[in-house]
């Protein structure tokens, strides 16, 4: 395995990949890396003959408030999960290379991102357009792999290689979960011993509203309701925002659910704000 810490020299590798026929599969990630990351080098490697691993924390997505100078940096740890899953290149870039001095050009989605994390956090996806679109203009992969736990930014990505034209095709990996269905995330570690069993409350709140729908209710706001009893439940979370939308569009019901619509949950339990999400496909 080898470390690329050169974004030009990351680029020059891609395009000599590229010109002896070997197809890039590439996980963009911000380290701390766990199961969920490493489920999707494993789609990764399904896809391609050459898996990239990006490890970079990127600052333009995070909010003044946030925790950009908290976020764990476990470099060593993540070299060393990457070297086992047998990940051909891991692309570790500085601050300084990847946003120059006097940066002055960004990408910005203008109707997905406006709903949901988009409203929650402004100028979120901005950043993670701009640093995701940086990444395959050095990586040049042929295939990228992204989570569907961060389901609204799947759907952001999708939009922006789709309208921007970018040659790269977009694959999704399931959530990957704790035994006892906790989405997998880096800020987990945040949980203390009390609020761990309590974070359960997104997944027992999204199996919640799959049973209703699944007897028939199609009814957003009922199932919205459903959604909000159940994370109630647990004293330690404290709910961001809890909605369903359209699957495709992310904008708000009119009416009875008649097409795929996605249940979305962003919940404080403590300090660590957790999401989650499920489909409801009539």
């Amino acid at each position: 395995m080898k470390i690329i810490e050169s974004a030009s020299e990351m680029q020059q590798a891609a395009l000599a990949l590229r010109a002896a026929g070997r197809r890039i599969g590439f996980v963009p990630t911000m380290g701390n890396l766990h199961d969920g990351h490493l489920s999707l080098v494993r789609i990764a490697k399904q896809h391609a003959d050459v898996v990239v691993v990006s490890i970079f924390v990127n600052p333009t997505q995070f909010g003044p408030n946030e925790d950009f100078a908290a976020y764990p940096r476990t470099f060593e740890a993540d070299r060393a999960l990457c070297e086992r899953e047998g990940v051909d290149l891991v692309f570790y870039p500085s601050v300084p290379d990847m946003y120059p001095a006097g940066a002055s050009v960004s990408v910005t989605e203008n109707s997905l991102s406006r709903t949901l994390c988009g409203a929650a956090r402004p100028g979120h996806f901005d950043g993670v357009c701009t640093v995701v679109a940086k990444l395959f203009n050095i990586v040049l992969p042929h295939v990228a792999v992204f989570g569907e736990k961060d389901a609204q930014q799947l759907r952001v990505i999708r939009r922006m290689v789709r309208d921007l034209r970018f040659p790269v095709e977009i694959v999704s990996g399931p959530t990957a979960r704790e035994p006892d269905g906790l989405a997998r995330s880096s800020r987990n570690q945040y949980l203390t011993a009390e609020q761990r069993p309590q974070a359960v409350c997104l997944r027992r709140a999204l199996d919640e509203a799959e049973r209703r729908f699944a007897a028939g209710e199609r009814d957003p706001n009922n199932l919205v309701a459903v959604l909000r009893a159940a994370v109630a439940r647990a004293p330690a979370a404290k709910i961001d925002y809890i909605e369903i939308v359209d699957d495709e569009t992310l904008q708000p019901l009119a009416g009875p659910i008649a097409r795929p619509a996605l249940a979305a949950l962003a919940v404080w339990v403590g300090t660590p704000r957790l999401i989650d999400n499920t489909v409801l496909r009539p």
